[in-house]
């Protein structure tokens, strides 16, 4: 939930979930293989296959797993190009935050945007095909925003580790 403060949106955390040995072992299979199967969940935590069954619906409807997905590999498909944008805006009143989240919701090539402390506001993680299509996005979607103060992107070389596995101990 959204909770106005001053003109910054704020959002409330969540409850953090209690989770069992089992429950992290389920968690930690389902994040290096999505596509195990609830047989082979079972086998592994020791349980029956309805009982794994329940435990993962429990975990979805918990807000835990937020959803199933398949990771493509970028390159493979031709986005040959990982860009890190960090942006400031001028102005810092709700209706200019808002907006510009409104805005980076419906840009594709943005994959993360977080709002952060430092000297920018925000910090996006976008892909590209091409150094024109980084040219495009630059010019023509992200300075005409209102509001815009500053932008500066970089341009990743070599990814050392990219994950989306949260370290379950």
């Amino acid at each position: 939930m959204s909770i106005p403060i001053e003109g910054v949106s704020v959002i409330e955390s969540k409850r953090q979930v209690s989770l069992d040995e089992t429950d992290k072992t389920i968690l930690r299979l389902l994040q290096a293989d999505g596509r195990v199967s609830n047989a082979e969940m079972a086998r592994q935590v020791g349980l029956s296959a309805p009982a794994t069954h329940a435990r993962v619906r429990r975990l979805e409807q918990a807000g835990v797993i937020r959803q199933h997905a398949t990771l493509l590999d970028r390159e493979a498909i031709g986005f040959d190009m990982v860009c890190f944008i960090n942006v400031s805006l001028q102005l810092h009143q709700f209706e200019a935050i808002e907006r510009f989240k409104e805005l980076v919701q419906d840009m594709p090539e943005v994959l993360e945007c977080h709002h952060i402390t430092g000297e920018f506001d925000y910090l996006l993680k976008a892909v590209f095909r091409s150094r024109d299509e980084l040219q495009e996005f630059v010019v023509n979607k992200l300075t005409p925003i209102p509001g815009m103060a500053r932008i500066n992107t970089s341009l990743v070389l070599i990814e050392i580790k990219a994950t989306q596995q949260l370290p379950i101990e």
